[in-house]
This record gives structure tokens, sequence and C-alpha cells, in this order.
């Protein structure tokens, strides 16, 4: 689910001085998406788990009673790469009564956006769009201390209905920039690759199931941003992981409220 980007302008809250994308930080991210692709091809295989709560038969219980649960993609998160770090995280949540289709009527309405995560999209448009692939654009913002930072990016989406029962989307971005001092006489927007390095890359996969009574819904997300130094680490992780498993939590329960808003206005004519 592409609202999970959303997150991301979170990962990182502290300042830090400029910063450079080089190529074997790219090069990292793009192994590691990769991997990210390969294991989403695993779960597709006849006899696999497609959801990651049904690896664990408590998981499923405990989303099915009302629980959202979020939890770092791997123990180390974030991990350490040449020149960078990736945050990679996974939520799951269960919205009873719900369809599928419900579902994406949220998910796939980019417009519609910046009405359903706000304060931190606060501009989004759909580019392009088939039955299949989509294009979008968001602009995201975050106060830091005095001052306004904001995210402007371009995604590409791919989705594929697997039955009547099963969707997954493939999203990434394909342009990310920094704009410091958003909204004031000297706002700059920071070339690609350049600027504090908060984002540099993002990529997430949803899985949707519709079974029980509702929609089991789980979303992972991964961001490339810069390194923070050894002696700052053991500070700043801890800060990290708590901003970003409660950003996570933020976006699954805003896009519960989106689809339970909806339906709402779709019982009422």
């Amino acid at each position: 689910m592409r609202q999970l980007l959303v997150l991301t302008i979170l990962v990182l809250p502290l300042r830090s001085h400029a910063a450079t994308l080089k190529a074997e930080t790219v090069a990292a991210w793009n192994e590691y998406v990769q991997s990210a692709r390969a294991g989403l091809q695993e779960r597709l295989r006849p006899g696999r788990a497609f959801l990651w709560i049904d690896e664990n038969p408590k998981r499923v219980m405990q989303v099915h009673e009302g629980e959202v649960i979020v939890a770092p993609a791997d123990p180390e998160t974030p991990g350490k790469v040449p020149g960078g770090l990736i945050h990679h995280w996974l939520g799951a949540a269960f919205l009873p009564n719900a369809k599928l289709d419900d579902i994406l009527e949220v998910t796939r309405d980019y417009d519609r956006y910046k009405e359903f995560y706000r304060p931190y999209v606060i501009d989004s448009k759909r580019v392009a769009r088939t039955d299949r692939d989509d294009k979008f654009s968001m602009l995201l913002m975050n106060k830091m201390l005095f001052q306004k930072y904001a995210l402007d990016a371009d995604y590409q989406a791919s989705n594929m209905r697997l039955d009547s029962c099963r969707f997954y989307s493939v999203s990434e971005t394909t342009r990310v920039q920094e704009i410091d001092g958003y909204g004031q006489p000297g706002e700059r927007r920071i070339p690609e690759g350049a600027g504090g390095g908060y984002i540099w890359r993002l990529f997430s996969i949803s899985r949707l199931e519709q079974r029980d009574g509702g929609v089991y819904i789980e979303m992972e997300t991964a961001a490339l941003s810069r390194d923070v130094p050894g002696v700052l680490r053991m500070m700043v992780d801890p800060v990290v992981r708590r901003v970003s498993r409660n950003a996570m939590l933020l976006s699954i329960k805003q896009t519960e409220q989106a689809v339970q808003s909806n339906s709402v206005v779709a019982g009422t004519h």
C-alpha cells in the first residue's frame, strides 16, 4: 500500500549536515530491493504463506482480534550499507466486514492521499493509471525544530490481483527531492542525491487477502537514508526505531479510517 511511504518522512527526524548519494550506496540498495522482490515471489509459490502473519498462528489471532502489529523486517533494522542505512518495517491489520475493493478504492485514490494521510501528505496527485500500473506524486512535510522540511517524490506502482480474494502491489520512487525551508522566502529545492540525505530511495510491498469476514492488510516498506556517524549511532538508533514504528502504526490506522469513512459515505447513497 503506497500510503506506507508516508512513514518514511519520519524515519530520520534529526537534523544533519549535507550528504551525497554514492554509487556504491545505490548498488547496495538495488541489491536489497531485488532480494525483497525475490521474497515476494517466494510467497506466491504454491504451498507458501502469502501473508507474513500466516507464518505464526499467534500473529493471525492477534491481528484478527483487532491488534495492529508493527515490527522490523530484520532485527538489525536500520541495516548499514556502504554510505547509508536501510530501514525496513512490516505492519499488519484486519478490517472486519471490509471487501478487497473497499481497500483498493482508498489505496489507488492518489488524488485524495492529502485528505487520508494528513498532516504529513500536503499534496498528492495521480499522474497516470492503467489496470495494472500507476504513476503518482506526493509532497510530504515534517517540521524539524524551527524549519519545515519537505520531500517531493514521484512513484510508480505495479498491481496484481491474484484471484478474487488476494492482491499485491509493489511501489518504488522514480524521483526524490528535498525542499529545504518549505513555504519560506528562502525555500530551496535540492538536487536529487544531495541535501540532508533523510530519504534517498523508497520501496514498498502491500499484500491484501479477503477472508474470515474481512480483509487482512499487510504492508512492508523500505527506505534508504544517509548513514549516522558511529559516535551517534547508539543514541540515534532507538529514536529512529521508535519513530519508524509509530509512523507505520499511524499510516495503517489512517488507512483503516479512510476505508471506514468511504464505506459510510457509500452507505448513505
